[in-house]
């Protein structure tokens, strides 16, 4: 079982990379000797994604996290006073 490829040789031979992502599973692929990329089969990567953490953008739009905050209107805060040099 070979899982990680040199990036010219999945290039050079991608019907077998292809092929032994779908039966073997994920398939590495290094550039200049560091890990670069991962090559997995669609069912995993649909797995993957479902149970991925939402983002922060997604998890601040949900009703779940909406609060109202209490903003002072314009004017009324007080300022801390700059010390002069």
């Amino acid at each position: 079982m070979k899982n990680i490829w040199q990036v010219q040789d999945a290039k050079a031979r991608f019907s077998e990379f292809l092929n032994s992502c779908l039966s073997d599973g994920p398939q590495v692929v290094t550039r200049r000797g560091f890990e670069a990329a991962v090559l997995v089969p669609m069912e995993e990567w649909r797995k993957l994604n479902e149970t991925a953490r939402p983002s922060l953008k997604s998890l601040l739009l949900t009703e779940e996290y909406k609060v109202d905050l209490e903003i002072p209107p314009r004017g009324k805060l007080s300022r801390r006073e700059i010390p002069s040099l």
